[in-house]
């Protein structure tokens, strides 16, 4: 089976080779020539909107998916009328795309979020802080992920420069939430129907962008694992939902709010490669493809940590027990993802030693 992705980065890479053990063939389109995935599989590389590319990039292919959300819409409703499958379905993408549609999707299935509202001109932006009180979240609508595209506003003082940074496209206010953790839920529903559910994964980020990922989530209180399951549940059966979905969540006093879902593969489950039974990786490949799923058990405790900007010297990170290196074959440069490395334990208190030899190593 020959499977097209839109999009060639250290997602579709890893995509790629959980692919390859299932005699799975992987054709990626990216605008570069030296995309992460391009290196380990076969990539066209053109424009997403380029029509006779896209055309060429479908000839042959079984099914199409994605590997991340700022593939034009276009392209993908393109290739749904040029290859038979399309997963997840272009209408979870063109969600997934803009903050404000996403809110709204979610308050109509029931999801609760952080209080929001659309900004268009100055005057919606004071009416919205007046609403929403300090502090707030000046977010753009499209494009923004790792801490792009937002501005946190602590009084009025800022929304002048708030406003000159981000005030030339439409953008969305979303109240300032004080939660306790950031939790989030990789969940995945195959072509059949079947389901299956990863445990919470604890999320720390640093400027926007996630550095450690803890799974199992440590104390998650009786309810919740099933209350965010029941919440994605909702969107799959909404969207008539194929592949791994991925909801953020804030967790406040014995509550979960919903920040962001993402309709693919996502970050905070990439400790599955080594942690669970079966990766994020193979089981979107299994759902897309019809497969029947895998075990999303966790093989004991793990933590996932970022390598952004520089990465370790790999071999003090090697002879660390329980570590597993990835690298995605990108050049180096502040704030860009380079890899990351996962650790495995059998006790929480053994994964917390490993853990800080690991992100002594990770300041580089």
């Amino acid at each position: 089976m020959k499977i097209g992705v839109l999009g060639g980065g250290q997602l579709g890479r890893m995509m790629a080779l959980a692919g390859y053990p299932l005699g799975l063939q992987l054709r990626f389109f990216d605008r570069t020539a030296e995309s992460p995935a391009g290196q380990v599989a076969e990539c066209v590389v053109a424009d997403f909107n380029d029509p006779e590319a896209l055309e060429r990039f479908a000839q042959g292919l079984d099914l199409v998916t994605y590997e991340f959300e700022n593939v034009p819409a276009s392209a993908a409703h393109f290739l749904s009328r040029h290859v038979s499958r399309f997963f997840p379905p272009p209408r979870a993408l063109e969600i997934a795309q803009d903050r404000l549609i996403h809110k709204q999707f979610f308050a109509g299935l029931g999801i609760p979020t952080a209080d929001f509202h659309p900004v268009t001109s100055r005057e919606e932006l004071e009416a919205s802080l007046a609403a929403t009180g300090f502090p707030a979240l000046l977010k753009t609508r499209r494009w923004g992920y790792d801490g792009r595209g937002q501005y946190l506003l602590r009084g009025r003082s800022d929304q002048e420069e708030a406003w000159k940074t981000l005030g030339d496209t439409p953008l969305i206010v979303e109240s300032f939430i004080r939660f306790e953790r950031e939790l989030s839920l990789v969940a995945v529903r195959s072509s059949t129907g079947q389901t299956a559910f990863y445990p919470l994964t604890e999320n720390h980020h640093r400027q926007g962008i996630l550095r450690l990922s803890l799974a199992p989530a440590a104390e998650v209180p009786s309810g919740i694992q099933q209350l965010a399951e029941d919440y994605a549940q909702r969107v799959f059966h909404e969207l008539n939902y194929t592949g791994v979905l991925t909801i953020e969540f804030f967790y406040v006093q014995g509550k979960l709010l919903a920040n962001e879902m993402a309709t693919r593969v996502h970050n905070s489950g990439h400790w599955t490669i080594e942690g669970a039974q079966t990766s994020q990786f193979e089981n979107h490949l299994r759902a897309i493809t019809g497969y029947p799923l895998g075990s999303t058990t966790p093989r004991g405790y793990s933590a996932m940590v970022n390598f952004i900007g520089c990465v370790p010297d790999p071999n003090a990170l090697l002879a660390i027990p329980g570590a597993h290196l990835h690298l995605y074959g990108k050049s180096p440069r502040p704030g860009r993802k380079l890899g990351h490395a996962t650790l495995c334990a059998d006790s929480r208190v053994e994964l917390a030693a490993l853990l800080d030899q690991l992100q002594k190593l990770a300041k580089c």
